[in-house]
């Protein structure tokens, strides 16, 4: 099988698996196109469903030689009213409906809302969004057994439709019994990154990060209000973020969405998280083989505010063009990478380094490109750290990650500009220049002649120690030589 060729682009794509992808050819075809990395949605299918698409994506990433992150997506819990009589009823505008703990069936007045939880926590002139919002009710009164609302919009309510509760903090964890048994299935499959939904606080984050056990990193799912109160302590505790403008457009007014979204990004960057922009980016191609105009600004958008993934939800997962979706999305970003203001605009949020000696050479890595005519930055790494604070400062020029950690390479498959590369480790300064060319010509990043920066830490394998920085010149030997890689 032909190995796959080094990326162009820096923003990764991060493509979502279901009925329409799971098979492997597909997810090669997907590969080859331009997807980085795989989100298995835990909310649909069973875990064999999700065991065999993990294990096709390991054979691929052998036979294709490139480290593929995975991204397992939790459930989270799900509010839901309870049934109707009919199966369905009318809720009149203007009119009011009650959401009670009577469990019998619903009518156009009433229905059971099984979650005691939100009785305690529920105000007057809080909302309640029925149905992805289709459906809105203020709260009128509320008490520990009903919650009589007014219908601000009326219509079609129908058994088990999701609730929204976007003003009030729900008093309930963000891992359901599910969430804990796909979360331990997940690390024992030895995933990537875990998605964690229903954020509404760092503890949630706290809780999760201790039930992995430091295994895999994860990814906080911005998709709450409640969440962005909180947003830098919830940032500081995750590994990555996940701005999940699906939900964030039910629980606000969709002019809200925009301004967070690029709020999210930036609070992400300035901290060295590496941050994903998902849901609906080219919605109308899970039917269409061409995207609007309108969702063509929308991905250009999120790769000019520097997100380090774009990601597909539907779109590869149950959509009719997957593979046409993941070429779309591969060629707006390739497209945007090439103006030549983009790096103005990745770079007009300021990220200033922190001061550690480890910062402050990242910083320079991102000065010494712009200033001399350098093809890439060689990171050397264990935890990829280092990595995550080079992609921090957005260079002009693409990393080669080397580490090796196979763990870590597959996680840095999600992070801006790097193509992770596993490989022995390092003993000497001598072995990491030698090591450092040799990768540099294997992987396309450059030819005899080219300059590029070596960036690493002394002693070898001591974790945090970036204290070294060396520009080192290919002299188009290297290759010939005969060394273990």
């Amino acid at each position: 099988m032909q190995k796959l060729e080094p990326r162009q682009r820096k923003v990764k794509i991060l493509a979502t698996v279901g009925p329409a992808s799971r098979s492997p050819d597909m997810l090669e075809r997907l590969l080859r196109a331009g997807a980085d990395a795989f989100r298995v949605n835990m909310s649909h299918g069973e875990q064999a469903d999700h065991l065999a698409t993990i294990r096709a994506i390991r054979e691929l990433e052998k036979a294709l030689g490139r480290p593929i992150a995975i991204l397992a997506d939790l459930q989270g819990p799900k509010l839901r009213v309870g049934t109707f009589k009919d199966g369905r009823a009318v809720i009149r505008h203007s009119g009011h409906f009650t959401l009670d703990r009577n469990p019998a069936a619903g009518d156009e007045t009433r229905v059971h809302l099984p979650h005691p939880e939100l009785f305690g926590v529920l105000h007057k002139g809080q909302r309640l969004l029925i149905n992805d919002g289709k459906i809105r009710l203020k709260v009128i009164r509320a008490d520990a057994d009903s919650i009589l609302c007014s219908a601000e919009v009326g219509g079609v309510i129908s058994d088990r439709k999701g609730v929204n509760v976007p003003d009030a903090e729900v008093p309930i964890p963000a891992l359901t019994e599910k969430d804990r048994r796909d979360l331990a299935f997940a690390i024992q499959q030895g995933v990537d990154w875990i998605g964690l939904s229903f954020v509404q606080r760092p503890e949630d984050v706290a809780e999760a990060r201790k039930l992995m056990g430091g295994h895999g990193a994860l990814c906080a799912k911005i998709e709450k209000p409640m969440a962005i109160k909180r947003l830098d302590e919830i940032i500081e505790l995750a590994d990555g973020i996940m701005v999940a403008r699906g939900d964030l457009g039910v629980e606000l007014e969709p002019q809200e969405v925009p301004p967070l979204q690029k709020k999210i990004v930036n609070a992400a960057r300035n901290a060295g998280k590496p941050v994903i922009v998902a849901t609906q980016m080219l919605e109308s191609m899970i039917e269409s083989p061409t995207p609007t105009r309108a969702e063509v600004s929308d991905v250009a958008n999120a790769v000019y505010d520097g997100a380090d993934a774009v990601m597909l939800s539907a779109e590869t997962a149950a959509g009719a063009w997957p593979e046409e979706a993941v070429t779309i999305m591969d060629r707006i970003a390739a497209q945007v990478e090439r103006d030549e203001a983009y790096l103005g605009r990745v770079r007009f949020l300021d990220t200033p380094p922190d001061r550690t000696t480890a910062d402050a050479l990242s910083h320079a890595c991102t000065t010494i490109s712009d200033t001399v005519a350098i093809l890439g930055i060689i990171v050397f790494t264990g935890s990829g750290s280092t990595a995550r604070r080079v992609a921090r400062e957005r260079p002009s020029v693409p990393m080669l990650v080397l580490t090796p950690s196979i763990k870590t390479a597959r996680r840095t498959a999600l992070l801006w500009g790097a193509h992770p590369v596993t490989t022995k480790d390092i003993g000497s300064f001598e072995e990491m220049i030698a090591k450092g060319k040799r990768m540099a010509l294997r992987h396309g990043f450059g030819v005899a002649g080219s300059k590029l920066i070596a960036l690493a830490g002394v002693p070898f394998g001591t974790p945090g120690s970036t204290n070294l920085l060396h520009l080192v010149t290919l002299s188009g030997d290297e290759l010939s030589r005969p060394k273990a890689a």
